[in-house]
């Protein structure tokens, strides 16, 4: 009974991945991390894409490919994020998935990170300017939305740019831009306490 159930779900599983597939071929190398809904899948530390904006999309895709994003030696998950961009023949094909992903419909995310929310709204003054005041994002300000992703992923970015793993690089001009205002964090429960206050938002 058992084996039955497992095979039916792995069918069920490669059925929907192949109709993610052709829907975009260059989601194929998306599914096995990012899952074939785009909700991602926290055991693989793959975030959920499912609905980014294409423009984000476009800009992070290319970014990795370039080496702008996911060279570092302290970014493990973005070295093996930038090895499958390479699999992207060239530009049309970053918008063709892009497009792909920014069509597929948000998942409602759990929240996971214990911060004091309080504390985070009143930290968040900062983001609010080029996020919004909603974290819903303000693409004249080439800031994403950030109540569809999951918590820890936020964590982990808001690390990397304090850190100096994200945000270095001369090409990266809007990654530049982020990293000191997540220097203004002061320390991890800093981070936790704003990515909570996120979570209200959602």
């Amino acid at each position: 009974m058992r084996a039955a159930k497992t095979f039916l779900w792995v069918f069920s599983f490669f059925i929907f991945a192949s109709n993610a597939v052709a829907e975009d071929a260059g989601y194929a190398i998306c599914v096995s991390c990012h899952s074939p809904d785009g909700s991602g899948n926290v055991a693989l530390n793959a975030p959920a894409i499912a609905g980014q904006e294409t423009w984000y999309m476009e800009t992070q895709l290319k970014n990795f490919k370039s080496g702008a994003r996911g060279v570092h030696e302290s970014d493990i998950y973005g070295q093996q994020m930038r090895a499958m961009t390479l699999m992207l023949a060239d530009d049309a094909a970053i918008a063709s998935v892009s497009a792909y992903v920014s069509s597929m419909e948000r998942k409602k995310v759990a929240n996971t990170v214990e911060g004091n929310a309080d504390n985070g709204k009143a930290l968040f003054a900062v983001c609010g300017g080029c996020h919004g005041p909603d974290a819903k994002g303000l693409k004249m300000m080439n800031s994403p939305d950030l109540t569809a992703q999951q918590d820890w992923y936020l964590v982990r970015q808001l690390q990397n740019f304090r850190t100096g793993v994200r945000g270095t690089d001369p090409s990266d001009m809007f990654g530049q831009q982020m990293r000191p205002m997540a220097m203004m964090l002061a320390d991890d429960q800093a981070v936790k306490d704003v990515v909570a206050y996120i979570n209200t938002l959602h």
